[in-house]
């Protein structure tokens, strides 16, 4: 099994684990998408928010975070990971692309289509609402959003430019929400 981990989401800036290792790297024909619902950490079973997913898409590039966990501690940051990524996630095994052109094999949680909490496509405009208005265990999902934004900014990652978009919509329905008096 593979020592690397790659993070395409919320691991990228949380990882809260230990690594020996990080570097940029390139999943291959695969987007990020908002298409995974979040029952448990971003929105509520009655009120689900959005978090992402891959979903394969020939051509395309997804940027993320590969970490290289300490063999000794390996196994107890796999448990914690499912149970983190309980919601519909599932552990697989990718080849990577580092920034030197290294092919690194990883694991990586993705939720697959048809999983229990799947949401789907759906338009800019829908996905702004529902994640605007989603909050969780784990805070808003507006936030979520946001540090993702943030984080794959640092990372130089060009290829989201969908995300950026969903961010603008979504950060001007809250600025709305807070002028009018709400929270």
């Amino acid at each position: 099994m593979p020592d690397w981990l790659f993070a395409y989401g919320s691991l990228i800036w949380r990882p809260d684990f230990a690594y020996l290792e990080r570097r940029r790297a390139v999943l291959a024909d695969h987007v990020r998408q908002f298409w995974q619902g979040s029952h448990d950490h971003r929105g509520t079973p009655q009120a689900p928010g959005r978090v992402v997913t891959l979903v394969g898409e020939p051509g395309r590039r997804c940027a993320g975070m590969a970490y290289r966990l300490d063999p000794a501690t390996r196994e107890a940051v796999l448990d914690a990971l499912d149970h983190r990524e309980k919601n519909g996630y599932e552990r697989r095994s990718v080849s990577l692309i580092d920034d030197s052109g290294e092919l690194i094999e990883a694991l990586v949680y993705l939720a697959p289509p048809g999983n229990f909490a799947w949401l789907g496509e759906a338009d800019l405009a829908q996905l702004a609402a529902q994640v605007a208005a989603s909050h969780g265990p784990s805070g808003a999902n507006a936030d979520y959003l946001r540090e993702l934004v943030v984080a794959l900014e640092r990372l130089g990652a060009d290829d989201d430019a969908h995300l950026i978009e969903l961010d603008r919509q979504v950060q001007r329905i809250v600025r709305r929400r807070i002028e009018a008096g709400g929270t």
